[in-house]
C-alpha cells in the first residue's frame, strides 16, 4: 500500500476529501496508509492504529478476527451528523479476539454484534461507544474493563458474568454481569416474547437506569428481574413491569404508574432503540433527571466520534492548463456547533 507520511488532521482531511470511500490507517507513528476495504485496513494495521472510516458502507465477514489493538473510528450512525458522505455503516460483525486489549469502535452503525474474547480469550480495556449495534456479545468472564457506553443497542447483549460497565445506553435486554457497573441506562424492552429484561447480574452497582418494559402477562407470571443478587441500587424507575414474588426484584425500585411514556419523555417514540427517540424528561418529570442516560455522565445527542468531517466539497472533473485539479472542501470537527 502507498504510505503518506503526513501531519495527523492533514491526512485524515485528504483522505476523506479525494478519496471519500478509502479508508485511512494511522500508526502509532502518524504514518498513513489508505486502504480500500475493512479487511484490508484490519489486516494491514500495525498494533495500535486509528482505522478512520468515512460515510459509506464497509462489508465485513466473520472471518475477519481483530488480534491486535486497534480503534475503529466511523463519521457516526446519525444523518443528523450533516456528513456529506453520509453515515457510516458497517455490513457484519466485528471480532476482538487474543491480542486485542486496548481496542474501541466509534462512531458506525453496525448490522451484527460485536463479539469480545472468544475462545476464552481474556479481552481487557475495550471500549464500545456512538454505536448503534445488534448486541455487545462479550464470550468469556475473564474479559474485564470492558466499556459500552453511549450506544444504541437493538437485541440483547450477553456478557458472561464479566465486570462489564454499561453505562448511558439506550438497549433492549441485558444478561449475564458479575461485579460490573449498569447505570443510566435506558432499557426498552419491546417485544412479543414474555420473559425478564434484566437477567444474572450479580454483586454489581445497578443504578439510576430507567427500564420501559411492554410486556403484557396477565397472569403476572414474568417479571422485569431474574437472577438478581447481591447489587448495589439506587434510583432506578420500571414503568409497567410484571411482578412475580418468586423473582428478584430490587427494593429501591421507582414504580411509575403513567397511562404511556409519552406524557413521561419529550418523544417516547414507542420505547424505539433509535436516535428519533429522545428520553428527556418532561418538566412533570424533571425531579428524576439523574436517571436515565441524561443523568451520571450524560449522553451524546449528536453521536459523533472524535474525527473531522466533510459538510461541503467540489471536485472539478478534470485539470487545469497547469495539470492541477481543483478541489474545495469544507470540513467541521465533530462536536463544534
Amino acid at each position: 500500500m502507498k504510505k503518506l507520511f503526513l501531519t495527523f488532521v492533514f491526512a485524515i482531511v485528504a483522505t476523506l476529501t479525494v478519496m471519500a470511500q478509502q479508508i485511512s490507517v494511522v500508526s502509532t507513528t502518524g504514518a498513513t496508509s489508505l486502504y480500500r476495504t475493512l479487511q484490508e485496513a484490519i489486516e494491514g494495521a500495525d498494533p495500535g492504529s486509528v482505522i478512520y472510516l468515512p460515510g459509506g458502507g464497509f462489508n465485513i465477514s466473520d472471518e475477519v478476527k481483530i488480534t491486535k489493538k486497534l480503534t475503529i473510528i466511523g463519521i457516526g450512525h446519525y444523518v443528523k451528523s450533516g456528513n456529506v458522505d453520509g453515515i457510516t455503516t458497517i455490513f457484519g460483525s466485528l471480532w476482538f479476539n487474543e491480542g486485542s486489549s486496548g481496542s474501541a469502535v466509534m462512531g458506525c452503525y453496525i448490522t451484527g454484534d460485536v463479539n469480545i474474547g472468544e475462545g476464552g480469550a481474556s479481552i481487557n480495556d475495550v471500549l464500545i461507544r456512538y454505536c448503534n449495534l445488534n448486541s455487545v456479545q462479550v464470550k468469556n468472564s475473564s474479559c474485564s474493563d470492558v466499556i459500552v457506553n453511549q450506544n444504541y443497542i437493538r437485541n440483547l447483549s450477553h456478557f458472561s458474568s464479566s465486570p462489564t460497565k454499561v453505562t448511558n445506553n439506550v438497549c433492549l435486554r441485558l444478561s449475564s454481569i458479575s461485579g460490573g457497573i449498569v447505570s443510566n441506562n435506558i432499557i426498552t424492552y419491546i417485544s412479543s416474547y414474555n420473559g425478564p429484561v434484566i437477567v444474572s447480574i450479580n454483586n454489581s452497582v445497578f443504578c439510576d437506569n430507567i427500564i420501559l418494559n411492554s410486556q403484557s402477562d396477565t397472569y403476572g407470571y414474568y417479571s422485569t428481574f431474574s437472577s438478581f443478587s447481591n447489587n448495589t441500587c439506587t434510583g432506578n424507575m420500571v414503568f409497567r413491569y410484571q411482578y412475580n414474588e418468586q423473582q428478584c426484584l430490587p427494593n429501591d425500585v421507582i414504580n411509575m404508574t403513567v397511562q404511556g411514556w409519552t406524557e413521561v419523555f419529550v418523544n417516547a417514540n414507542g420505547g424505539a432503540i433509535s436516535p428519533v427517540s429522545n428520553f428527556n424528561f418532561k418538566e412533570d418529570y424533571q425531579q428524576y433527571s439523574s436517571c436515565g442516560i441524561y443523568g451520571g455522565t450524560g449522553f451524546n445527542d449528536n453521536q459523533l466520534a472524535p474525527v473531522p468531517y466533510i459538510i461541503a466539497k467540489r471536485v472539478d472533473e478534470q485539470t487545469d492548463a497547469s495539470g492541477k485539479l481543483n478541489v474545495k472542501i469544507r470540513v467541521k470537527a465533530s462536536g463544534d456547533e
